[in-house]
């Protein structure tokens, strides 16, 4: 279900430094005078640089990202079961490995007790492994639920199944959450979000392109093919049907500018209210099922789709309605069904959507399944294996250094008056850092989970993951959750707990570099801190305080200047093309950008103080600032296919990998200095058009 996260990561790596000037003629890093004291640090310290990655055809004053990558992207095929690879990505692959062996060795412990976490892992993981036993269920393991979608007497009982098929883990068009109420951050609160669609958004739909077209046709055929493999009766109506269902949601659909935007998606109802604005929903029912029926208010998210929504359901029959979900209910578990399900599934939504070209080996996808159901079981033994105190103990003191700095440039900044300078700098003494993993573990004590049955697991998971949702009501708020395993390799921020999450798994190489100096740390790892703490202050999490509360802590002035700025940078990120008829969307990826600007300029003004005035050491012959940032460039390094990064283009708020690292540098006066770059180079913006924000 929809994830109320502000923040996260994707992400990237470099061959001898050399910039080169407007005439192309090689300038060096400055001569430095070696005591023997500045040898020793050098031969104690790597660069935390691949030298390799590097393509000295490029000028790095055109395209930074390039002259530090070119070479590994040139070079680099993308696995055939992939749709992308990277630093991000491959760290990814090692966290999966890294499970992998935690999962095999409890596998083969024998004579596990019943129902302890060990038997849980072994026994998810076996499930998900046994094949001939998916193959003789069939479709078997969801016939109950298609039965009861087919003896659905009304409407009524359909918006009761919408509600049941959430909680099981299945498709619904109504998305029902509960997270912490963004204008009063001291409760939970409910919420509904739009849902319902399987293709990635409402544009593919209705956009008349040859690709689009193209989709559509292909995810017709692909139910059809659903239908014919599952022996369901009329395949090939169903498939045309469930197009034209969807495609009627679609239209009522937010698009994904507008459903980023924190203001307008925040609607506090009172339950009683939600029969005027859609009267033909049944209400008491929806929210009797999910067993939220005893809470006076809710928040729903897209009040116009709720109501475009009723529409929509009053003016499609029951039958096609039961069409729809059922292709909800099979398109949902097909994964855990029979291979020839599970393959269909793989050749439209991996292969024809993203363009990958074979299926990942079963046993990743089976980490994969232990990972989303038992995460933190296997997050304690890898934390122990793979993240150590040192690790963690480094990492606070940069959280702390960044925010020091980040306070520092609050303080200087010549657009912002001194009132909201005040409540800028209490919101980020409040930034709540976690590092690594939880203090506190999640309990699945009464999760059942057996050998021989898959989709029987992940609807157990399901219901308790959903109860566990409900026993927030009326709770004190879990500051102790993470939304994130600790095998996770990503980084969020969170405004309703004004809190920055660092996982272990994104605490490696080239992030962050225990045997690197601190130049191509700060660069990495550095960066991804001062990235979150910008969500905290980008174009959406500017509008929440220091308590996790929605609400107007700028003067009117300031936040004139602070739009015009975003305005700016949503300008920019317009202008980037990631093929010749595609470009970035700036809107939709503006806080993103907030963040990768913020980050770098943060992490280059905390390790310039990190250096107490002393000069940084000549490490591989590169300067300091040499090495931040191709330490920050590195990290993007990815190649991914077309296929994918469209739909990542029309999705994803975070911009292409390229873009995020030559973006952000465009703005920054020091790199110019650093890498010589002038009027005239490809990444020159005139210094008066140049975005500071923070």
């Amino acid at each position: 279900m929809k994830k109320v996260l502000v923040g996260g990561l994707c992400a990237s790596l470099i061959v001898g430094l050399s910039a080169c000037n407007s005439d192309n003629v090689e300038v060096s890093a400055p001569e430095t005078a070696k005591t023997e004291a500045a040898v020793a640090v050098e031969q104690a310290l790597t660069s935390g640089i691949d030298f390799a990655n590097f393509d000295k055809s490029v000028r790095p004053q055109d395209d930074f990202y390039s002259y530090v990558n070119g070479t590994w992207i040139n070079n680099t095929e993308i696995p055939s079961d992939r749709t992308s690879t990277g630093a991000f990505y491959d760290l990814r692959e090692k966290s999966r490995d890294d499970v992998k062996a935690i999962i095999e060795e409890v596998a083969a412990t024998p004579n596990l007790t019943a129902g302890s976490d060990e038997q849980k892992v072994a026994d998810l993981y076996r499930s998900f492994m046994d094949t001939d036993t998916l193959n003789a269920l069939g479709i078997k393991p969801i016939q109950a639920e298609l039965d009861k979608i087919a003896a659905l007497q009304n409407k009524d009982e359909l918006v009761e199944y919408f509600a049941h098929s959430q909680v099981i883990g299945g498709g619904t068009p109504l998305a029902f959450y509960i997270n912490i109420d963004a204008k009063d951050s001291s409760r939970y609160a409910t919420h509904i979000w739009q849902y319902g669609l399987s293709l990635p958004e409402k544009d593919y739909y209705f956009n008349e392109a040859e690709r689009f077209v193209k989709i559509r046709q292909a995810f017709v055929e692909h139910i059809e093919k659903m239908f014919t493999l599952a022996g369901l009766p009329n395949p090939k109506a169903s498939a045309e049907q469930v197009l034209a269902l969807e495609t009627a949601i679609a239209s009522r659909h937010w698009d994904v500018v507008e459903t980023r935007d924190s203001t307008k998606t925040y609607n506090l109802y009172q339950v009683a209210e939600l029969a005027t604005l859609a009267p033909d929903i049944n209400w008491d029912g929806y929210l009797k099922t999910l067993g939220a029926d005893q809470q006076a208010d809710i928040i729903i998210n897209q009040p116009s789709f709720i109501e475009g929504f009723n529409e929509v359901l009053k003016a499609n029959d029951l039958a096609t309605w039961q069409t729809y979900m059922t292709w909800q209910t099979l398109t949902h578990f097909a994964g855990n069904l029979s291979l020839d399900l599970d393959k269909e599934n793989f050749e439209f939504f991996a292969k024809t959507l993203n363009g990958q070209a074979e299926q990942e080996p079963r046993w990743k996808r089976g980490v994969g399944a232990v990972n989303s159901v038992l995460g933190e079981v296997v997050g304690k033994v890898y934390v122990k294996r793979h993240f150590t105190p040192e690790a963690k103990e480094r990492m606070q003191g940069l959280v702390e250094n960044l925010r020091g700095a980040y306070g520092e440039s609050i303080e200087n900044l010549s657009w912002m008056s001194p009132d909201t300078k005040v409540a800028a700098k209490d919101k980020l003494a409040k930034f709540d850092p976690k590092i690594g993993y939880p203090d506190r573990w999640e309990d699945y004590t009464k999760l059942t989970i057996k050998s021989d049955d898959l989709v029987g697991n992940a609807m157990r998971a399901n219901i308790l993951s959903h109860d566990k949702e409900l026993e927030k009501l009326g709770s004190a708020i879990r500051k102790w959750e993470w939304h994130m395993t600790p095998q996770t390799v990503n980084a969020y921020y969170n405004p309703t707990m004004n809190e920055i999450v660092f996982p272990a798994a994104i605490l490696q190489p080239p992030f962050f570099n225990m045997a690197a100096d601190d130049a191509v740390n700060y660069g990495g790892i550095g960066a991804v801190i001062g990235h979150e703490m910008g969500h905290g202050f980008d174009d959406q999490g500017a509008k929440f305080d220091g308590e996790g509360n929605m609400r107007d802590w700028w003067t009117e002035q300031d936040l004139k200047e602070f739009a015009a700025r975003g305005k700016a940078l949503v300008e920019q990120y317009n202008n980037y093309a990631v093929f010749d008829d595609l470009k970035v969307n700036g809107e939709l990826t503006l806080g993103e950008n907030i963040g990768d600007l913020s980050g770098v300029t943060i992490a280059y003004k905390a390790y310039k103080m990190s250096l107490d005035g002393k000069e940084a050491p000549v490490i591989d012959g590169l300067s300091g600032d040499e090495r931040f940032f191709i330490g920050f460039s590195q990290i993007w390094r990815a190649k991914m296919k077309e296929e994918a990064m469209r739909n990542r283009v029309a999705t994803d708020p975070h911009s292409p990998a390229k873009f995020r690292a030559i973006g952000a540098l465009s703005n920054m006066p020091e790199f110019y200095t650093t890498f010589n770059v002038k009027e005239g180079d490809a990444m020159y913006i005139a210094p008066e058009k140049q975005v500071k924000i923070w």
